[in-house]
């Protein structure tokens, strides 16, 4: 063994336990790892103690080219309580019944499927030390904001299994600016774009440069802070609101101006442990609050999966020269991305484009996405969580259709009241066609009440997207609240298609 791989084995060594190896791969050296490993697999894994001995594999069977974990004593931790966390927390009840299951400060959906922990989502080293002394064997981060807080870094600091990435790599999301700087370097199709932070200078480059185009706030901004600009004054509109009179607050201190696109849009989550991924099946979100794609963007006011647009071959482009260009351009900045990977995908007459990176689930696909999958998602969780490998994974998905109709509360996107009571018939929660995700509702004693804008994702099974749809427009109308909207075209391009075609 040479010097270098002798400083490799060694730099290894002393990393602590829970380090997962891509996070050293800009300390040791590429030719140092094939060292790493094969000192690793001449060493016994010693016995864990303590909340670290969650991480110490119990397997009981195997699924695929992942170790099934033994289910009996497994504890899963979900952060964040909203119509996505329901979702996921739903999913992994699916994938292993036995397991104990916890989630921070639960909706009402939530909390029959889960022990309720009282801290916010946010609070990043409480969750840390609420982990560590009850032994979690993982934690799986919904929204953004922890992430994008540095959720990762603290949990694997202390050898605590957490499916996301790290503060560093969570800047795909939580600055569009970084996020289009990387895409440059990496040759990803992309729009073309400028960022600013000076107003006098967004404006001089819109006057010159016209309409239309897209204002975006650079930051976080609840998936609010893309505005599509049709006229020039629409654009310097949205360019004051940001950077003149701060509507978005910090994340609105740089906005990125970008060419307007063509086509239509594709979610697509990639499962990822840094080099390899695993697409989920595509779906497609409704950003418009009104029919017909028309008013401001929202959250999501619904989704709908499988997206016919989405073939095989597409599925190969985003795949090939979006997904693995990306991470291995984080990689290469010392920067590897490990969790999912949510990526916004236009197709354009030149091809698929991206229009934004997530790093995290998105909110409503998720809540179409995951009901067909058919394979266990907690494996590939776990794997990621751990430093492990997902290379040749290619989970199952149902042939069948999920379409979510979104309640939200009247004046959504924009002011609206909460405490108005929800009545959910119970025969609904029966329905083996029909799937209801709590997002902004709260419980006020013996009644559920609304708490948020986006109130109840109501999701359709069925054999196909107009199956789907009737059961979600059928549940969607039975469930009741003071000011309830929801649009009713979810689905409209295909819809519209299959009457242009006559199929």
């Amino acid at each position: 063994m040479d010097r270098t791989a002798v400083d490799s084995v060694w730099a290894f060594a002393r990393l602590p336990f829970g380090v997962y190896i891509p996070a050293f791969r800009s300390t040791v050296p590429a030719q140092g790892r094939v060292a790493v490993q094969e000192a690793m697999a001449l060493l016994p894994m010693p016995p864990l103690e303590g909340a670290g001995a969650a991480l110490e594999p119990d397997f009981g069977e195997t699924h695929g080219n992942l170790k099934r974990d033994n289910p009996h004593g497994m504890k899963i931790l979900i952060v964040g309580n909203g119509g996505r966390e329901h979702a996921l927390l739903w999913k992994l009840k699916k994938d292993v019944p036995e397991a104990e299951l916890f989630a921070t400060r639960p909706n009402p959906g939530m909390a029959s499927l889960a022990t309720g922990v009282d801290l916010s989502a946010d609070d990043v080293s409480g969750l840390a030390s609420w982990a560590e002394g009850n032994a979690i064997t993982l934690t799986v981060v919904g929204p953004e904001i922890p992430l994008a807080n540095g959720i990762g870094d603290v949990f694997r600091k202390r050898g605590l299994p957490l499916f996301g990435p790290s503060a560093a790599a969570a800047r795909i999301e939580s600055s569009k600016a970084f996020a289009k700087e990387l895409m440059s370097r990496a040759g990803v199709p992309t729009a073309t774009h400028r960022c600013f932070t000076r107003l006098e200078e967004a404006e001089a480059f819109l006057r010159e440069h016209g309409a239309p185009v897209v204002v975006k706030a650079s930051g976080l901004a609840a998936g609010k802070g893309a505005i599509v600009c049709h006229t020039l004054d629409e654009a310097l509109e949205a360019a004051r609101s940001m950077l003149g009179e701060s509507t978005f607050g910090e994340a609105g201190q740089e906005i990125v101006v970008e060419a307007f696109m063509e086509g239509e849009e594709l979610s697509i989550f990639g499962i990822t442990d840094g080099r390899h991924v695993v697409p989920l099946l595509a779906s497609q979100d409704h950003k418009r609050v009104g029919e017909g794609d028309t008013g401001p963007n929202t959250g999501g006011m619904g989704a709908y999966a499988p997206v016919p647009a989405a073939t095989t071959e597409v599925m190969d482009i985003v795949q090939d020269r979006i997904f693995l260009p990306v991470l291995d351009a984080l990689e290469r900045a010392a920067t590897p991305f490990r969790g999912v990977l949510y990526a916004g995908i236009m197709l354009t007459a030149d091809g698929p484009q991206v229009v934004e990176f997530n790093c995290r689930f998105g909110d409503p696909e998720t809540q179409v996405v995951l009901p067909l999958m058919e394979a266990p998602l907690l494996e590939l969780m776990l794997a990621v969580a751990r430093g492990g490998s997902i290379a040749g994974e290619a989970p199952s998905f149902a042939t069948g259709a999920a379409l979510n109709t979104v309640l939200v509360s009247a004046g959504y996107p924009g002011g609206y009241e909460k405490g108005k009571e929800v009545t959910i018939p119970t025969e609904l929660a029966e329905d083996p066609d029909l799937l209801v995700f709590h997002a902004g509702t709260r419980r006020d004693e013996d009644r559920v009440v609304t708490s948020g804008g986006r109130v109840l994702s109501v999701v359709g099974l069925g054999s196909d997207l107009e199956t789907a749809r009737e059961h979600s427009l059928r549940g969607a109308d039975a469930i009741a609240f003071e000011g309830k909207t929801f649009r009713r075209d979810i689905g409209w391009r295909v819809f519209a298609e299959r009457e242009t075609t006559g199929s």
